[in-house]
């Protein structure tokens, strides 16, 4: 039987989800407490893939087990055994041919800055001291649904057969002095999202015009676009698949 579990993590003191051969990652430390749990040698197979320091509000993988799970009873006794930055919400049995990574239909990203020094705020949010302009910002945003090709704000040297991508939203909020940028699509490019930040950060401080941010979507080259924020600033908020059926508590 094909289980999906979802589940949450702090990517703090973690190399991102995906396997390190000497760096902990958040996708070892599930495989060895489900195996330990479950007595038998689990591999996790994840929605994808976040890089160091980045974090999941709402992640999913797979695993196969021959066994019938009873989510709530399994859930308790998994998160026994994980530390403190990662969370299990629960166990789904699913058909077999069901895959976290392939039929995932859309996925969400928020990027969380504060423009005031803040001590409590330093572990997941960016610190950004200068002026932002954020109406421009949100109007570059908007720029982004008339293009499918970011190669522009893909990690260079990547093994995807294709970089288009549909962004279904994208925009700025503001809670006093606190900045949220938030990015729905059906899938993300390595790097993609920390790129875009940095670039509409450039936009924000005047630094590019849209139609200079219109001419860095064109060129496909990483190099005209901005810098990519820093990672502890990201997080994977929400992943979506036809046949699961959201939390109530998202």
């Amino acid at each position: 039987m094909r289980y999906f579990i979802e589940f949450a993590y702090n990517g703090k003191n973690y190399h991102g989800w995906q396997y390190q051969p000497d760096a902990i990652s958040v996708q070892e430390t599930l495989n060895k407490a489900l195996s330990l749990l479950l007595k038998q040698e689990i591999e996790l197979v994840g929605a994808g893939r976040t890089d160091t320091g980045v974090h999941a509000r709402q992640m999913y993988a797979h695993f196969d087990f021959d066994q019938i799970l009873d989510s709530d009873r399994w859930v308790q006794k998994l998160n026994s055994f994980l530390p403190k930055d990662i969370a299990v919400y629960r166990f789904i049995p699913l058909h077999d041919e069901a895959h976290a990574r392939f039929d995932a239909t859309g996925r969400t990203y928020e990027y969380h800055i504060h423009l005031f020094k803040d001590p409590f705020e330093n572990e997941g949010s960016w610190f950004h001291f200068h002026p932002l302009n954020v109406e421009a910002m949100n109007q570059a945003s908007q720029l982004l649904f008339d293009y499918t090709d970011f190669e522009c704000f893909s990690k260079v040297h990547t093994d995807v057969r294709t970089f288009n991508c549909t962004i279904t939203e994208a925009y700025w909020q503001q809670n006093g002095t606190k900045l949220v940028f938030t990015i729905s699509a059906d899938r993300f490019l390595r790097n993609m999202v920390r790129a875009i930040v940095g670039t509409l950060i450039k936009i924000g401080l005047g630094k590019t015009t849209l139609d200079e941010f219109r001419q860095i979507i064109e060129s496909k080259n990483r190099s005209k676009a901005g810098f990519s924020v820093p990672a502890h600033g990201l997080y994977l908020t929400r992943v979506v698949y036809p046949y699961i059926q959201e939390r109530h508590s998202l």
